[in-house]
């Protein structure tokens, strides 16, 4: 999965959560936190695999099930000491799922349990190469966009474009949580702008 998919599955089960639990919709740091955990078993493994050639594949430490477990326990008890047990579960959840989202694909389109990588390092994946992060990317971003251009309506590809369309309705029915910030943000540099004017040239010092 790319990391908007990963955001999204996180949200989605996030989201499920909260309505069945807490009979509430997330929260506006609640969303943010769980987009955010969804994403970082790639941002811890990928640059150090790819790039600086710490670990054979983009498949090590973030991804490992024995890093996971205690990470989402001690994140947990963190948020709860202070009074945002909300948080804890949303950030368990969305980087749990993570995991969860890796294998489920593949077992979809090749029908294979792919879990070796999780059990990192008393079981290392080989890589393909270390050939830097922006070709990592390049490499596995032009099959998936060849994918999703042929349109083709295998189980796999229909099962996340349904699910991707599901989640976004859920994201906008619950009041779009998360998004305010960034309103927040491009509010105050709008008016920033509108205030101070772009810098004129020759202006600075």
């Amino acid at each position: 999965m790319w990391p908007w998919e990963h955001a999204l599955v996180g949200y989605l089960v996030y989201s499920l959560f909260c309505h069945g639990y807490y009979r509430e919709r997330p929260g506006e740091l609640e969303a943010l936190v769980v987009a955010v955990a969804s994403v970082l078993p790639d941002v811890v493994d990928k640059p150090l695999a790819w790039q600086f050639e710490v670990f054979q594949s983009g498949y090590a430490l973030g991804h490992s099930i024995f890093f996971t477990v205690p990470l989402a326990v001690a994140a947990g008890a963190i948020a709860r000491q202070y009074g945002r047990t909300r948080v804890g579960v949303a950030f368990a959840i969305g980087y749990s799922f993570h995991l969860v989202g890796d294998v489920v694909p593949i077992y979809l389109s090749a029908g294979v349990w792919t879990i070796r990588h999780l059990y990192w390092p008393v079981v290392v994946v080989e890589g393909t190469g270390h050939d830097g992060f922006v070709t990592g990317v390049r490499t596995n971003l032009i099959p998936y966009l060849e994918t999703v251009l042929a349109l083709e309506p295998t189980p796999a590809l229909s099962i996340r474009a349904g699910a991707l369309a599901g989640t976004m309705l859920l994201w906008h029915v619950d009041g779009r949580p998360g998004l305010r910030p960034f309103q927040t943000v491009m509010a105050a540099s709008y008016a920033i702008l509108e205030r101070y004017g772009p810098l004129e040239p020759g202006s600075r010092n």
